[in-house]
């Protein structure tokens, strides 16, 4: 009669730990890792409608989406070099209704022909004109600036970047001003200030 109870009371615990850990497995947020089937219980995970989870998703849920970084474009065919006479101008004081134009010279210092694929102004006031055509080794040529500083005061400083087949692909050229207020340009009407809470039309 001991060896009944004994063995019912030791399948009553095998039961109860059974249901424990299935509940445990279908309440909480843990991931379950297969075990291989030499292993699993016959009344275990395999009939608990639980799949296993991979390292690899495990892995990638946890970390954050680095964003793709673009890198700029390698230049294309032989590469020189380029070397300007002088690549900085500083215009001085000038007026802020001015235009003003200067021609940066340049060499092919290098033993490729030297291909200009682009030249461009940090902004709308300073427009570049360049040689579309290629340049031998050792011929020089050049790049026309214009620089309208309409709106602008004070010293300003303005980028014209080349883009060519050269390393680094990029070189800057510099323009500098401090632009003086035109007392000639007429002036803007003030506008009316109104009071608080009245709109003027």
């Amino acid at each position: 009669m001991k060896k009944e109870n004994i063995i019912i009371g030791a399948i009553a615990v095998i039961g109860a730990l059974t249901l424990f850990n299935t509940y445990s497995i279908f309440n909480k947020k843990t991931r379950v890792v297969a075990t291989p089937s030499s292993q699993v219980n016959n009344v275990g995970d395999v009939n608990s409608g639980v799949l296993p989870a991979t390292n690899d998703f495990a892995t990638n849920a946890n970390q954050p989406q680095q964003p793709q970084i673009q890198e700029p474009a390698a230049p294309a065919g032989p590469l020189t070099s380029i070397n300007f006479k002088t690549p900085k101008k500083d215009f001085g004081k000038v007026l802020s209704t001015s235009a003003n134009k200067h021609t940066f010279t340049f060499t092919n210092t290098g033993t490729e022909p030297l291909i200009i694929s682009n030249a461009k102004g940090s902004c709308g006031c300073t427009v570049p004109k360049w040689p579309k055509e290629p340049i031998a080794p050792g011929e020089t040529g050049e790049i026309a600036v214009e620089y309208k500083p309409a709106g602008q005061s004070g010293v300003q400083t303005k980028y014209v970047t080349i883009t060519a087949n050269t390393s680094p692909a990029t070189t800057q050229l510099t323009i500098t001003g401090d632009i003086q207020a035109d007392p000639n340009a007429p002036q803007q009407p003030a506008q009316p200030i109104a009071p608080e809470g009245v709109n003027i039309q």
